[in-house]
Formats: C-alpha cells, sequence, structure tokens
C-alpha cells in the first residue's frame, strides 16, 4: 500500500457531514504519519468517478458518515470500478445503516434487541401515533430509519409529544423505528474480522448521549473497559461478534448494546462506517486493546479490497 495513493473521503450532502471531515482528516494524518500517500478528496456526488480518475487514487479510504458513505452507494461505485476500498460491501452497508432491515435481521437471527415496530411516511401520522401508543408504553424511543449520531432520534414521554417527535424523524428518511425504551447502562463494542475490542460503557454528563454528547469534548465519559463483570463482557462482545457477521460486515464495525435494570443486554444497531474523531469510540477501545490510532488506520486500510458483500 506505501505505493499507493490513497482518498480519505469524506463530507458529502449527509446530515453527518461535518463529523465525517473531522474523521478523515484524523486517518489522513494517520496514514500520513505512517509514512502512506493519503488525501482528503471531499464527495461531490455528481463527478466524484471523475474525481477519483483526475486524482489518480488508487484506494478509497471510506470516512463518509450516512447517505452515500454507509448506505451501499459508494461501496458500489468502487466495486464498478475496480477500485479497492475500506469497509463493508453493497449489501452490508444498506442492511446496516437501515434500521428497519437491520433490526428485522437482528430479530429473525435470534439476537437480542429492543421491541419494536416500523412505519413508512405513506401512513399517516394519526394511525402511526396510535399504533405506537398501542404497542409501546411511555418513554417509547422514535428514531428516523437511515440517520446516525443519534439525529432523527426523540425520547417521547407523553402523548403530546408524539407528533412532534413523529415529524422530527421522518423529516429525514420515508420509515422510523419506534423502539422500547431500555432504561440502563449504555455501552459499545468495536469489532474487527474475529476480534471483538474492549468494552466501552458511555455516561454522558447530560444524562443522554444525544448529538451534542458524542461531539463536544469532555461530557461524555468513556469507560473503557468498562466496569462490568467478565460474564457480561463476553455476552456483549459475543453479541456484538453474531451482529458482525450476520451482516457479512468487514473492516471494522461498531457494535452498540443498551442493558435494562436486570442488566440484561440488547443490541441497538451496528456503525459500519464508525466515527474516528478526538471523542469517539472506536480509538478509545483499540487504544486499550493496544492498538494505537495510526496502527488501527493502517490495519483498516490494509484490509482494502472489492468483491465484498
Amino acid at each position: 500500500m506505501k505505493d499507493k495513493k490513497i482518498a480519505v473521503v469524506v463530507g458529502g450532502p449527509s446530515t453527518e457531514a461535518d463529523v465525517s471531515r473531522r474523521t478523515g482528516a484524523a486517518i489522513a494524518g494517520a496514514l500520513q504519519q505512517k509514512g502512506y500517500t493519503a488525501q482528503v478528496l471531499e464527495l461531490v456526488p455528481k463527478h466524484f468517478a471523475e474525481d477519483l480518475k483526475a486524482g489518480g487514487y488508487d484506494v478509497v479510504f471510506n470516512a463518509l458518515h450516512g447517505r452515500y458513505g454507509e448506505d451501499g452507494v459508494l461501496q458500489g461505485l468502487c466495486e464498478m470500478m475496480n477500485i479497492p476500498y475500506t469497509g463493508p460491501g453493497v449489501m452490508a452497508s444498506a442492511v446496516g445503516l437501515n434500521k428497519v432491515l437491520s433490526k428485522c435481521a437482528f430479530q429473525g437471527a435470534g439476537i437480542a434487541t429492543a421491541p419494536f415496530a416500523y412505519y413508512f411516511d405513506s401512513q399517516t401520522q394519526d394511525a402511526i401515533a396510535a399504533d405506537i401508543m398501542q404497542r409501546f408504553s411511555f418513554p417509547v424511543v422514535i428514531k428516523s430509519s437511515t440517520q446516525g449520531s443519534s439525529i432523527g432520534t426523540v425520547i417521547v414521554t407523553s402523548e403530546q409529544e408524539m407528533h412532534d417527535a413523529l415529524a422530527e424523524a421522518f423529516k429525514y428518511s420515508n420509515s422510523i423505528v419506534a423502539e422500547a425504551f431500555i432504561d440502563g447502562d449504555e455501552f459499545t463494542v468495536a469489532v474487527m474480522d474475529d476480534m471483538a475490542f474492549p468494552v466501552i460503557q458511555i455516561v454522558s454528563s447530560t444524562g443522554k448521549y444525544d448529538y451534542y454528547s458524542k461531539y463536544a469534548p469532555g461530557v461524555a465519559k468513556h469507560l473503557c473497559p468498562a466496569p462490568i463483570s467478565e460474564e457480561l463482557t463476553k455476552k456483549m462482545q459475543s453479541l456484538a461478534m453474531d451482529v458482525f457477521h450476520l451482516c457479512h460486515c468487514n473492516g471494522i464495525s461498531r457494535v452498540d448494546i443498551m442493558t435494562d435494570k436486570e442488566g440484561n443486554p440488547f443490541v441497538l444497531e451496528i456503525n459500519t462506517v464508525p466515527g474516528m474523531t478526538a471523542t469517539s469510540l472506536v480509538p478509545d477501545a483499540a487504544r486499550a486493546a493496544g492498538i494505537a490510532f495510526p496502527e488501527l488506520c493502517e490495519r483498516i486500510l490494509q484490509e482494502a479490497a472489492i468483491g465484498k458483500f
């Protein structure tokens, strides 16, 4: 790879573009430190293929979050252009990003996940609200199906809040998920190949792990390794590995998990292009596993390929 020109692709039209740019800048810097020819390339969808050709890039390091980067579009383009790329393939990306599909996959595979229902914008909000209130008690979590970083996610505590929450979630996609509120602790497990990293427990000073808590330095603490029993640690790591393999992932992914009051873990979602900013979870987990950030980026790069599912 040292003789290859690497495009670290960032930005684009996603609601997470700013996070992506920070992720990409950190990755490019780490790869340059390792002696690679890595350049940040802003995604402009209409002429992205031409930009790759004009720049003479040999490999794509995908640092895009959300639309185009995590939904299989970038992956499909690279497959057609025969350009190796990092992370999972088309199918894994599309399923991983879409909470309707991924939650159904978890349920079908017998992987513990919070009780849920899904809805589409072809249904009336009144009908959706009525069905949610029949199925769930308050609080209930409403999520846009194709967003990360807690964008389009609202915790609803009363009937009066329901319509505003639905409007917020539908703002970002044409399908949403309603999910039972798991009243416990929040954890995440990064997985690379057949290795599950140390479990991280997330503790936010605001009491919720929203967009602000995720990206404002010092607001959320990452306890790694998590202060939990060895039995629960192994159970969470096993759950994360099951999700990683079920979704046919490559490279590194991050599986988010909540525990209920009894300490039972439930998978929330998988992030197939996890954040790699200064406040991100995966670099913290890697450090706890003895892997420095430049080495982590190098390992991800070395797995770049085509022909992925």
